[in-house]
């Protein structure tokens, strides 16, 4: 693919994003607005272990409770359900949406009340009574991955579920001969995405049609599939409803055992079942929280700062349960080197399982915490060369005419050019001025540092990670669609065929589809069909909705003008090539023949007999897009991961009170190059939204466990959220390098923001930090962490005596 070179109308252009005005309206349709017909709510019973035998289960009480229907165990569950989808080959780790015979976290859910009302299934699932005999349990990463540890799936035989090793390149060579080496540790906190709307599910079984209906917050791929699977009924009795809104989610949102549970119900009860998490549910139990890991990182490189080599080991703890979180181990292969051209690299891939909830997919799958270590990698080299930490990045980067760039583990970077982003970041910050801020805050007293990232957002959405890490999956496509109709009156409506978590999907198709067909993409109506009438998708994952969506409906509407212009030409009776399609109008020159929109759709749907031979009534067409590159099965352990990368540059200057230990970002400028933006605002809101999630992830956010495996941090109570006072005006300095594999040159922009802050503000307090011999090494950076830090080092420094 090329992009194109005529100017364009609508695309890049300061558009109304569509969906805001329903948003703002209070005119969202989530799955709390779905009235059905006696539909009955579900309450959930939590284990207080981290790990327990169920002995017994005792709901008599709690079914005498008013307006209570169920009391739903995972032993009957078991019976009419299969275990839920792993994605790594490990057979004996199942995974059930309710404890079968054991706990294995504190809040895993062991009942499911049915009542009438949420209320009073609250108040029956309190007199459900649970015996249970304690079991051992691990907590700690590098416990779990030790083979002594007490297992959390006895019949897997360790809570090992992946070690895997890549050597890409002549790593040893190159250690060897290089003459600096240095060693460290950095730690990414369990946080995540924490939506302001929780998971829900509604379900409605119909036994004389054998259908399935299903309204859910849901942002995953191949869900209906999983339902069907885990019901044990065909897929075509599982439909789906797309046209429901969800409340955030980036990631988290894959709610399959929350569906199941509510499947089932409704099947057994014969009516309408709906459960939706409360803020307990989600965060302790709700499948949804991060990576939790552990990086230990070695670097070769030399006087000069210029790195050759790399070691990395990652040890991910995934918590109780497996599904797709290994994964998040996978995708980084694909920008293992970051910005840097790094000639080769040993990446260790380790996933335990522990006593903790279990892992789902966040913002990035795994991508931020990599460039977190990567980051931190190349100011520690700055450090010991005594350079510039900006310098150092300039030396190492890929330079804009050696793309296409091939990385050590087999991806191709399509385009960049680095070194001009933060050239044009320090022009507009004053990286000297901002320098002598830092130099006048330290003066008065105050800890000041500056920090920089510089990172790679990976985007299109492959699977090609998948079969990387399993070798019996042999997936090589990742594909999204489009079909466009324009019916008997001349509008046109197109089909996008996923549910919407506020990323603009309606104003994205219709913007491009506009441009195309060079209609105003208001008057273009988009819908979302439900699943038994979709095409395929694979949902807005791996920031790929721009490139994947954008180009299906692209070639959906080129496919459409072709058609159009066909059609002219046989009315003019001359050939295809010397029909102009100029704003819905054909015209030929020779013949001073034109027609207008209406007139083609009139005989497109009416005249049968002016169509040409073989054309079939009607203007619809539909596009399924694969992946651009994304084609082929791994090769000895390299693959051409994504097709696209974006490129951010991070440079922020933050400063607190050595006391306190309370950071506050002072200025925050960001260079951001996702090549040709569909539609600015919404681009802006993604890497402003990233900015503070990652703010969140820096500072503030942790699930945390204590040595008793109980989780402290269940409400927002304790896990903190940023607000508006710690969020700072965002400076956006923007670079267009087009992708030469997408349609308008567009990469993603999904997973912007979050990708390079938190390794930014890292980098910040530790420059803030630094003349007192100490440093941070774990995310979040808490405040008491500071000052503690602090003032440890200033009670160690001599006293002077007078």
């Amino acid at each position: 693919m090329s992009s194109p070179t005529l100017p364009l109308k609508f695309v890049s252009s300061n558009r109304r994003v569509r969906e805001d005005r329903r948003f703002v309206a209070g005119q969202g349709h989530y799955v709390a607005d779905i009235a059905l017909e006696g539909l009955l709510h579900v309450a959930l019973v939590p284990s207080q272990y981290p790990a327990a035998r169920i002995v017994s289960i005792n709901a008599t009480e709690a079914m005498k409770m008013p307006g209570v229907h169920y009391a739903l165990t995972g032993e009957e569950l078991v019976k009419a359900t299969e275990p839920l989808m792993n994605g790594l080959d490990t057979p004996n780790v199942r995974r059930f949406p309710l404890a079968v015979g054991q706990v294995r976290y504190a809040g895993e859910w062991v009942v499911a009340v049915v009542a009438e009302t949420r209320a009073q299934a609250e108040d029956a699932a309190e007199k459900v009574r649970v015996e249970y005999e304690p079991l051992p349990y691990v907590i700690d990463s590098e416990e779990a991955f030790d083979p002594s540890s007490p297992p959390v799936h006895a019949a897997h035989g360790s809570n090992v579920l992946l070690d895997k090793t890549f050597v890409w390149g002549e790593v040893d060579k190159h250690f060897a001969e290089s003459p600096r080496h240095l060693s460290f540790r950095v730690v990414w906190g369990r946080s995540s995405t924490v939506p302001i709307e929780t998971f829900g599910v509604a379900a409605k079984w119909d036994p004389w049609r054998e259908m399935l209906d299903v309204w859910a917050s849901i942002q995953m791929p191949k869900y209906p599939d999983q339902i069907a699977r885990s019901l044990r009924i065909p897929a075509n009795n599982v439909r789906v409803h797309q046209d429901v809104d969800v409340g955030g989610s980036y990631g988290v949102k894959r709610g399959i055992k929350q569906t199941v549970i509510a499947s089932h119900l409704a099947r057994v009860l014969g009516r309408p079942v709906r459960l939706i998490e409360d803020r307990l549910d989600n965060m302790r139990a709700g499948d949804a929280h991060g990576p939790d890991r552990i990086f230990d990182v070695d670097i070769a490189f030399n006087d000069d700062g210029i790195v050759k080599s790399m070691k990395m080991r990652a040890l991910d703890n995934v918590g109780a349960y497996a599904g797709r979180s290994p994964f998040q181990l996978g995708k980084p292969i694909g920008a293992i080197v970051g910005p840097y051209k790094i000639q080769s690299v040993q990446y260790r891939a380790v996933s335990v399982t522990s006593n903790k909830a279990a892992q789902e997919a966040v913002r990035g799958f795994g991508q931020a915490p990599t460039n977190y270590a990567i980051e931190t990698a190349i100011d520690k080299v700055a450090a010991a060369v005594g350079l510039d930490r900006i310098e150092v990045r300039r030396r190492n980067f890929i330079r804009s005419d050696e793309f296409p760039y091939l990385i050590p583990s087999g991806t191709h970077y399509d385009s960049g050019d680095y070194h001009t982003v933060v050239a044009k970041v320090l022009a507009h910050a004053d990286y000297e001025g901002l320098k002598r801020e830092r130099d006048a805050l330290r003066a008065a007293g105050q800890c000041a540092g500056i920090g920089v990232a510089a990172c790679l957002e990976p985007s299109g959405g492959n699977s090609s990670f998948e079969p990387l890490l399993n070798e019996k999956n042999t997936t090589t496509t990742w594909m999204d669609s489009c079909r466009i109709n324009v019916d008997g009156m001349g509008f046109i409506t197109a089909t996008i065929h996923t549910t919407s978590a506020g990323q603009g999907h309606e104003t994205l198709a219709a913007t491009v589809i506009g441009e195309v067909l060079e209609i105003d993409p208001d008057l273009i109506r988009i819908v979302r069909p439900d699943s038994l009438n979709c095409l395929p998708s694979n949902t807005p994952v791996g920031s790929r909705m721009a490139i994947m969506l954008g180009g299906a409906a692209f070639h959906a509407a080129h496919k459409l003008k072709a058609k159009i212009v066909r059609l002219a030409a046989h009315q003019f009776g001359c050939v295809e090539k010397d029909v102009v399609y100029e704003g819905g109008t054909v015209s030929n020159a020779a013949s001073k023949k034109k027609l207008a929109w209406a007139e083609h759709v009139n005989i497109a749907h009416r005249n049968f007999h002016l169509l040409p031979e073989g054309m079939e009534p009607g203007l619809e067409v539909t596009h399924v897009m694969q992946v651009p590159t994304g084609t082929k099965l791994p090769e000895n352990g390299r693959v051409q991961m994504y097709p696209c990368h974006s490129f951010e540059f991070h440079l922020v200057l933050i400063a607190f009170d050595p006391q306190i230990g309370k950071p506050t970002i002072r200025r925050y400028v960001i260079g951001h190059d996702c090549g040709t933006v569909i539609n600015p605002h919404i681009v802006k809101g993604m890497t402003l939204g990233g900015i503070a999630h990652g703010i969140g992830a820096a500072l503030l956010e942790e699930f945390v466990y204590d040595s008793e495996g109980q989780m402290l941090t269940q409400s927002f109570m304790d896990y903190l959220l940023p607000s508006s006072h710690e969020v700072p005006k965002v400076e956006i300095v923007h670079h267009c390098t087009p992708s030469p594999f997408t349609v308008f040159g567009q990469k993603g922009s999904g997973e912007s923001g979050y990708l390079g802050s938190p390794a930014a503000i890292s980098g910040a307090i530790n420059d803030a930090v630094a003349s007192l011999g100490i440093s941070f090494s774990k995310l979040p950076i808490r405040i008491a962490a500071i000052s503690d830090a602090i003032a440890a080092a200033q009670d160690s420094k001599p006293k002077v005596l007078k």
